[in-house]
């Protein structure tokens, strides 16, 4: 008889940056990065049978802050932001059906030739039926982050938890920002409150509200670190942070 796994959630929410597909320049996209990413989905989903929907970024073709502060219309360049996550939604389709796993894209606005519109209900159906649903088009409203997208899908079907998948070798939420303080230390734990009073980057403030408002916990880990999707469902200890 094989080892039982029992996942910590049935059926997840997973943050993906558009920044972690990016290619060695800081831009574009990485095929290798994202089939990287989507073996360990296909991993998780078929080995736990764990739910998983997709909610991806769009850092690394266009930022609507960049748009911005370059004297753009500020919703006009939020609206082109949300397209970029139509990009990496369907690379991230692609790499998924290239191994054989069932998929679906949903995005918040109209592109009905690439795409399905969200619906909830229907989104539940296909995690039901196995499939690995990616939501793009952040909420389909200006000025809102891919964050707030995330805990605010979760919350609509019925999704135990988020996890944030990190790049750039940030495992978790730090007392300061490692990069610049070598006594930064991780944290194992830590409240929604102490992450909004300590002003720590973890989730934009609206997103980690919502999901204190809702009891949705987030886990913070390195998403590029092999095998860590799954060592976060299985609740290995000393992989990420959890914020609850």
């Amino acid at each position: 008889m094989g080892e039982v796994l029992n996942p910590r959630w049935r059926r997840v929410v997973l943050k993906l940056s558009g920044e972690a597909f990016a290619d060695a320049s800081g831009y574009s996209i990485d095929g290798d990065v994202v089939f990287r990413v989507a073996r360990e989905i296909v991993e998780v989903r078929q080995e736990l049978n764990v739910d998983i929907a997709c909610v991806v970024g769009g850092g690394n073709i266009w930022r609507g802050l960049t748009g911005a502060g370059a004297g753009m219309d500020p919703a006009q360049a939020d609206y082109m932001g949300m397209l970029a996550t139509v990009i990496n939604a369907l690379a991230l389709q692609d790499a998924l059906e290239r191994l054989e796993q069932p998929t679906r894209v949903m995005t918040a606005l109209s592109i009905s030739q690439v795409a399905e519109p969200y619906i909830r209900r229907r989104a539940i159906r296909h995690l039901e039926k196995g499939r690995v649903v990616i939501l793009a088009g952040g909420t389909g409203n200006p000025f809102f982050t891919t964050d707030t997208t995330a805990a605010l899908r979760a919350a609509e079907i019925d999704a135990e938890a988020v996890l944030k998948g990190t790049h750039g070798g940030v495992d978790g939420v730090y007392t300061a920002d490692p990069k610049l303080d070598a006594t930064a230390t991780r944290l194992e734990t830590i409240t929604y409150m102490d992450v909004l009073n300590r002003g720590l980057r973890v989730m934009d403030s609206t997103a980690i509200t919502f999901c204190m408002d809702n009891r949705l916990p987030i886990v913070v880990f390195d998403l590029l670190a092999s095998g860590n999707v799954r060592r976060v469902l299985l609740g290995e200890e000393g992989i990420g942070t959890l914020v609850g």
